[in-house]
């Protein structure tokens, strides 16, 4: 573990809504560092924006938390905010098709399902909160790659490393961009077997008030089960349950 990193992190602890702002000597006090490592690491965090210095004069010189702080605390705040707007609407979906529905968001190169709601079959697909996977693999990643602006999308495809999870998993950069390019066209994506065999997930974008996609709806299960009768009747209630979604979540472009 970096050392360094953990004791910075220390430093951003030790403000407080009684303590908003610290002198230097009171941070290398409190987290029992020399004041040379206190400074070195203080003018990292300074230099990042998770710190703000206060120069009032030479004899007084105080940190307070910086602005970048509420920026990464706001990006928290929507997730929450999705989750908790997505989840009565993600039950409702369920129970009304009878299989597992997913919520699944971007984190750098990765989707994450952040939020999922079970069915009452007897089969099932194992999943979980918090799985992650590649962006190449699965309806729900594949669709958030395909609404990255084009420069982002393509230097994520430029670092991946493909690997073949099943016989239907995508095997290249050629294959992956044709599939962007009809999910774009379609608006939705579908995947058959590319994480597990014998399975179909079908993903529909989720807008906020920016028009921006900032998750997918998934639904998965058995291909034995949704069959070419009750896939169409799944994508379009999976669909409208995405759009009532976004529309909570403030898009208005319908």
């Amino acid at each position: 573990m970096n050392q360094s990193v953990i004791k910075a992190l220390g430093l951003l602890d030790l403000f407080s809504k009684d303590k908003k702002e610290l002198t230097l000597s009171e941070l290398a006090e409190k987290s029992g560092m020399a004041k040379p490592t206190a400074y070195r690491l203080l003018s990292s965090l300074e230099e990042c924006g998770f710190l703000t210095k206060i120069k009032n004069n030479n004899q007084d010189v105080r940190y307070r938390l910086g602005l970048k702080l509420l920026d990464l605390g706001s990006l928290v705040a929507e997730h929450l905010e999705l989750r908790s707007i997505a989840l009565p609407l993600m039950r409702e979906l369920s129970a009304d098709i009878d299989e597992v529905v997913h919520l699944v968001i971007l984190d750098r190169d990765e989707a994450v399902y952040i939020e999922k709601v079970e069915t009452n079959q007897a089969v099932r697909l194992y999943t979980r909160v918090g799985k992650r996977s590649e962006l190449y693999s699965g309806s729900g990643p594949k669709l958030l790659l395909s609404y990255l602006p084009e420069e982002e999308r393509q230097a994520l495809i430029e670092k991946m490393t493909f690997k073949k999870l099943t016989e239907h998993t995508v095997e290249n950069a050629d294959m992956l961009k044709e599939e962007i390019r009809q999910i774009k066209e379609q608006g939705y994506a579908v995947s058959r077997g590319e994480q597990n065999l014998g399975t179909i997930g079908i993903s529909y974008p989720i807008r906020d008030y920016t028009k921006e996609v900032v998750a997918a709806l998934n639904v998965s299960g058995p291909e034995a089960r949704i069959d070419d009768k009750l896939e169409g009747m799944v994508k379009e209630k999976t669909k409208e349950t995405a759009l009532r979604i976004s529309a909570e979540l403030g898009y208005t472009g319908f």
